[in-house]
């Protein structure tokens, strides 16, 4: 885990406007269901849902970066009220894009991921912005980033990321 100062931490989360994403390993548990007429479901928390509501609340957008092209992700974006970035197979090439259509720059973004296709996206969200992973995210990702949950990926990560970041926002 990369290590801030509280007043680094604060000043980051004070001037973040957009929290991207990944969705599977942050707001699902990783794993794919499939029903017996072959259709796939995923495990999304409520809590997390919750999370994403706090954080508008609090003048933070969120918006799921993936490159899954599933209906499921977009169904769920748009039961959250957020934008879903679907089918983006690298994600570091797509920033500048998804920030210009945001209307952030990059000191106003921070990024959630849990796998190694998530690290060239948090490579250049690091040096202004905050990361976060879940728990049983990969072993790559855990030092690259400014906050570990206590909690798994689809089991309220991405909820105690966002409640950490409203803390720090209100931190002096």
């Amino acid at each position: 885990m990369v290590t801030l100062g509280p007043p680094e931490i604060a000043r980051r989360a004070r001037a973040m406007r957009l929290l991207l994403t990944d969705c599977d390993g942050v707001l699902t548990d990783a794993g794919v269901y499939y029903s017996a007429k072959g259709e796939e479901l995923k495990r999304f928390s409520i809590r997390d849902g919750m999370g994403v509501e706090r954080l508008r609340n609090a003048g933070i957008e969120t918006a799921i970066v993936t490159g899954e092209n599933a209906e499921m992700v977009l169904r769920r974006a748009e039961k959250l009220g957020i934008h879903a970035h679907l089918g983006v197979k690298d994600k570091a090439a797509q920033l500048a894009s998804i920030l210009r259509e945001h209307g952030v720059s990059l000191g106003e973004v921070g990024y959630m991921g849990d796998d190694v296709n998530d690290l060239g996206v948090m490579a250049n969200v690091s040096e202004t912005g905050l990361l976060g992973a879940p728990a049983d995210a990969m072993p790559e990702v855990l030092p690259r980033v400014h906050y570990v949950t206590r909690a798994a990926g689809g089991h309220g990560a991405f909820r105690e990321f966002a409640e950490w970041l409203i803390a720090a926002r209100r931190a002096s």
